[in-house]
């Protein structure tokens, strides 16, 4: 069995096996408290213009379509249309 820390998989690219596209590094990861799960890699979205007009929804990235966890990237297959999610704002001054 192979341990993982999030700060690796944070490292890793992650590529659709699909489409080959490659969607970029994960960012973030939602988690079953109660069960003490990963339920999902949160990926950004690609940027608008470069970045300079923000970035589009995130992918959201189950568990279940993860095929591999490689030394440096993350083979996913995802179906037709990835669940996505909108990027919450913040504000910039806390």
């Amino acid at each position: 069995m192979m341990s993982c820390l999030f700060s690796e998989l944070r490292s890793k690219e992650v590529i659709d096996l699909k489409s080959g596209m490659r969607l970029g590094g994960v960012c973030d990861a939602e988690i079953d408290p109660c069960a003490g799960n990963i339920c999902a890699l949160i990926v950004p979205g690609p940027g608008r213009a470069g970045g300079l007009f923000g970035r589009e929804d995130d992918f959201v990235i189950p568990w279940g379509c993860i095929k591999r966890l490689g030394d440096d990237i993350i083979l996913v297959e995802l179906p037709e249309q990835p669940p996505r999610r909108r990027r919450e704002k913040r504000p910039l001054i806390y």
